[in-house]
């Protein structure tokens, strides 16, 4: 896919219409990390931040951002998810949590952007509850796993490709 698809003949910004498209079953994978330095990353370990548990508040959050994408993002497709989980690991060698998020629906378009708005969102929340501690807080990452389902099929992420000349 070489073109932009949400820029019309004129070049001006456009929602796709998908009303032609097959509905099929579509997964995507999404991952994120917050460095939290030594001492944020006690703090939230133990339970011990003053704004109450970290990483339940952030699962929730970004599960609810996945459920709102489409409010988000202004040319993002209102679709219907059956499943959306956000999984926060602590991560004891850098200080950090590392965020997985996965959407599932069966549409006629995908639901990648779900799956990184749950990631992004969690993240975000992470840094809210836990920046009156430490704002030197790092968002890194943020990418798309892999994607299940639709036209452009299965998609696995390898690391970032060196862009053509």
């Amino acid at each position: 896919m070489d073109e932009l698809t949400h820029i019309n003949q004129s070049g001006k910004a456009t929602m796709v219409d998908v009303s032609e498209k097959q509905t099929t079953t579509r997964t995507a994978k999404a991952y994120g990390k917050v460095i939290l330095g030594e001492r944020v990353f006690r703090l939230v370990a133990n339970n011990n931040v003053e704004k109450g548990d970290v990483l339940t508040t952030a699962k929730i959050a970004g599960i609810s951002a996945a459920k709102k994408c489409s409010d988000l993002i202004p040319l993002c497709h209102n679709i219907f998810i059956s499943k959306v989980d956000v999984e926060l690991q602590l991560n004891e060698k850098d200080f950090s949590v590392e965020i997985f998020s996965f959407a599932k629906t069966t549409a006629q378009t995908g639901i990648e952007m779900e799956a990184l708005t749950a990631t992004s969102i969690a993240a975000l929340t992470i840094y809210d509850m836990c920046k009156g501690v430490d704002k030197s807080l790092v968002i890194k990452d943020i990418h798309l796993l892999s994607k299940t389902g639709g036209k452009s099929g299965e998609y696995s992420y390898t690391g970032l490709e060196k862009e053509e000349e």
